[in-house]
């Protein structure tokens, strides 16, 4: 595989994000997109997905997993691709060295993805939204930086219609539960008036265990949110 080479590793601190050349190999690409059409095929899809949570189902397996016929959560998920190599380190550059050129690449393979396979558009995109503190540490949210090269191509408005009301510690190496726990009342709706009868599609990096969605699903639905719909571009394997 072409990520696999070194070039890779020098490109994962050393690509300038020029359009052109690919974001893995350093090919020149004629896609539009900052991947080659080879690179690009390689990424590890999520072809087989529950219809509410995006958890990985063997192929021909019932469209809604035990767990969700058990508890159905109050949104549905969208991932098109799995949380693994490469695109998980795509993602890591993104989310936490500041290579920001990747938000276009990436927010551009999930509008793909959810142009040629969902079947349901929303009304309006939100963004997960980062504490200001977190913000202003960080410089930027990654979840923004994907929900507007979607919205561009989908020609759907993005809004910043939640705000976290704490901080709050990473979710990273939490269990299912302590992820609930430590975000439990940390959204709260700011725009309600945008958000009333609308359908929305909330847009995040990653779906892990799914707290952060219910959590911000439940606050935007109480906001007066019809339906929410849950667009991240990986999903990892793990639901527990």
């Amino acid at each position: 595989m072409k990520w696999m080479t070194p070039v890779y590793q020098w490109l994962s601190f050393n690509h300038p994000g020029q359009q052109g050349s690919c974001s893995l190999c350093a090919d020149r690409t004629r896609e539009g997109l900052d991947l080659c059409r080879q690179c690009r095929s390689e990424l590890p899809t999520n072809s087989s997905a529950c219809r509410l949570c995006a958890h990985p189902l063997p192929a021909g397996a019932a469209p809604i997993c035990g767990s969700c016929l058990h508890r159905p959560p109050p949104f549905s998920a969208f991932a098109p691709f799995l949380y693994a190599q490469p695109l998980d380190r795509l993602i890591i550059e993104l989310k936490f060295q500041g290579r920001l050129y990747l938000g276009r690449t990436l927010g551009m393979l999930l509008a793909d993805a959810v142009a040629s396979q969902a079947p349901a558009m929303p009304d309006l995109l939100v963004p997960v939204p980062l504490h200001p503190a977190r913000l202003r540490e960080r410089g930027y949210n990654q979840a923004v930086e994907l929900a507007r090269p979607v919205g561009r191509r989908l020609g759907l408005p993005v809004a910043d219609a939640a705000r976290r009301t704490r901080a709050t510690p990473g979710q990273a190496g939490l269990s299912a539960k302590e992820r609930r726990r430590n975000v439990r009342g940390s959204f709260e709706a700011v725009a309600p008036n945008r958000l009333k009868g609308k359908r929305v599609a909330i847009v995040d990096d990653v779906f892990t265990t799914g707290a952060t969605a219910t959590e911000m699903a439940n606050c935007l639905k109480r906001a007066g949110a019809a339906s929410i719909l849950i667009w991240t571009l990986a999903r990892t394997p793990g639901k527990d």
